[in-house]
């Protein structure tokens, strides 16, 4: 439709007056500013004036590259086309958020001659919608940590006969209705994650959320953003309306950081800020977060080690180190093997009538499990599998376990076989985990100790769906 087809055409006037234009933007229920193709401001209308609190001889006749020199009205100027209200836009000069409409303006001619901004002030909704968004994604979290293995409620629920480890059991139980940062190290799969969560259900915080961040499975350019969280367009890819990190997620309640001696020098140096200030700012972001987390970390490396190497900081792990907590291997603590073989069967769908022979009883405690409690129960789930009657024998175990005593599977023993027989061992874990949950990504993925992508590799890998 021609410019001429929209004039309004009545038995009054033939054209648009100046004057009536001028009413109606004045009247107009928004605030309107025009600039020149210069950027020079030629006009605001009352709206603006009053809701935004500027004085109009203050700001006709100033260059908005001066005053706001990333607003949308100047990319609608210099590029031209429209911009819709799809997008918030952070109006710093008025420390506002705004929605709206900026378009260039032509004259008969059709040469460019400035822009218009139609704009509302929306800081208020913005704000309410951030809030929602950090309870919907607290509603995510907790619903997926609800979907997850059952949590242990109460220390005793920690399977152990061990006198050493009593003693750390007993230590962190003192320490748990503290504030205090706790380090829980030991090798991979000793049950860092089940000690965290015994922490914390015995703590003040138990009706908040844990949440945790396994530090080595995360990238380190993302990282940053997953713990502290960013703002919108903060870098490329950015979701709208910017994320929540972890520690926000986490605030009244504990945070653990897992994997923690994986964690770069410079994101350490980072992450000491914000436990030393109890405070953050998002990735793109300037606005102070006050924090009150509290901090468990778990590392299966020895820090004192890389701290010697200059491969992990002093100030860091000393801020780490205020109750350090460490779980023995299971081969030091042998007394648990057959205590934690029992609960495994019962978890795996056993019953009183389920038993072992003498000589898988002889194996599963001669063995120095090196995988620790994780690989003891993947065995005891694959042996549950396999079996054929109420007797868990030698040749219900996987071959690299069963060894010389399962004579008609004996030959080359070579690197191969044993590759074979892990990697049977692990898509029999998969599939049965992801058919005990019922498909459940999440829940299988928590069960079997594994990352994400590490989960989802071995999902391509051996073709399951």
């Amino acid at each position: 439709m021609s410019l001429e087809s929209r004039l309004i055409t009545t038995e009054y006037f033939k054209e648009w007056d100046v004057g009536i234009l001028l009413d109606i933007l004045e009247n107009a229920d928004n605030a309107i500013i025009v600039i020149d193709c210069k950027g020079t401001v030629v006009y605001i209308n009352r709206f603006y004036a009053e809701r935004m609190g500027v004085k109009p001889e203050k700001l006709l006749g100033r260059n908005l590259y001066d005053i706001e020199p990333q607003a949308k009205l100047i990319r609608v100027m210099e590029e031209g086309g429209s911009r819709g209200e799809d997008n918030v836009e952070y109006i710093k000069s008025l420390n506002i958020d705004s929605v709206g409409l900026a378009f260039p303006l032509y004259n008969r001619k059709k040469e460019k001659v400035g822009a218009c901004a139609i704009f509302k002030d929306v800081t208020q909704v913005v704000e309410l919608t951030r809030k929602l968004q950090k309870t919907k994604e607290m509603v995510q979290y907790l619903a997926s940590q609800l979907e997850a293995s059952e949590l242990p409620i109460s220390f005793q629920s920690y399977i152990s006969l061990n006198k050493e480890l009593k003693k750390t059991l007993s230590l962190a139980a003192k320490v748990a209705n503290t504030n205090c940062t706790i380090l829980i190290q030991g090798e991979s799969g000793v049950g860092k994650e089940v000690m965290a969560k015994c922490i914390h259900s015995a703590s003040n915080r138990k009706e908040q959320p844990m949440v945790k961040v396994n530090c080595a499975s995360i990238p380190e350019n993302l990282l940053e953003s997953e713990l502290f969280g960013y703002e919108e367009g903060a870098f490329t890819g950015a979701r709208k309306g910017g994320k929540l990190g972890k520690f926000e997620l986490a605030n009244k309640g504990t945070i653990l950081l897992d994997e923690i001696g994986d964690m770069s020098l410079t994101m350490q140096s980072k992450l000491l800020r914000v436990l030393q200030e109890k405070e953050l700012e998002r990735v793109g972001g300037t606005k102070t977060i006050k924090l009150d987390v509290r901090v468990i970390a778990a590392t299966n490396r020895n820090l004192e080690e890389m701290v010697e190497k200059n491969e992990f900081r002093s100030d860091l792990y000393y801020r780490l180190h205020v109750v350090p907590i460490h779980i023995p291997p299971l081969r030091s603590r042998r007394e648990d093997i057959m205590p934690l073989v029992r609960y495994f069967i019962t978890r795996n769908g056993g019953d009183e009538s389920t038993d072992l022979t003498p000589g898988s009883i002889r194996v599963l405690e001669e063995y120095d499990w090196p995988g620790n409690v994780r690989e003891l129960q993947n065995v005891i789930e694959y042996a549950m599998i396999v079996k054929t009657g109420n007797m868990l024998e030698i040749k219900d175990f996987p071959q690299y376990l069963r060894g010389d005593e399962c004579p008609d599977e004996q030959g080359d023993e070579g690197p191969r076989k044993l590759k074979d027989a892990v990697e049977e061992l692990e898509k029999s874990m998969i599939k049965n985990s992801l058919k005990r949950n019922n498909g459940n990504k999440s829940m299988a993925i928590n069960e079997l100790g594994l990352s994400r992508r590490s989960f989802y590799e071995k999902m391509e890998k051996y073709g399951l769906k």
